[in-house]
């Protein structure tokens, strides 16, 4: 018997509203509120939330010594196409020279890392 459900995923950010915009860009969905919370609910799936956290410091890829802590693995159908999305959206990218894996790894807007995965 489970002690708890998982109810959202939250990301320390600078700009809860910014960041909230670009995933919102990358998985569909509505945003809801602003200032130091906001909530991103997507399409059919669980809803991502967007924390103010002043002094914020970005994961670096890869880094033993910052480590990320955790990331998303977004899956498309092609890496392609959902990579050029990302990357007007104002992803970064961090590791994708290798075109011949089924993964890719970005930075959304502040930092953390993310995957695209044709898996």
């Amino acid at each position: 018997m489970a002690i708890a459900e998982l109810g959202v995923v939250v990301l320390d950010c600078p700009d809860p509203s910014a960041l909230a915009g670009f995933y919102a860009g990358v998985l569909g969905g509505s945003i809801d509120g602003e200032g130091d919370w906001v909530d991103l609910r997507t399409p059919g799936g669980p809803s991502l939330a967007f924390q103010a956290a002043p002094g914020f410091v970005p994961p670096k890829w890869p880094a033993a010594d910052a480590s990320q802590q955790f990331h998303l693995d977004l899956t498309v159908e092609d890496l392609d196409a959902a990579e050029k999305e990302v990357l007007a959206l104002g992803a970064k990218p961090l590791d994708t020279e290798d075109r011949s894996r089924t993964f890719r790894v970005y930075a959304d807007p502040a930092g953390h890392p993310f995957c695209l995965c044709a898996c």
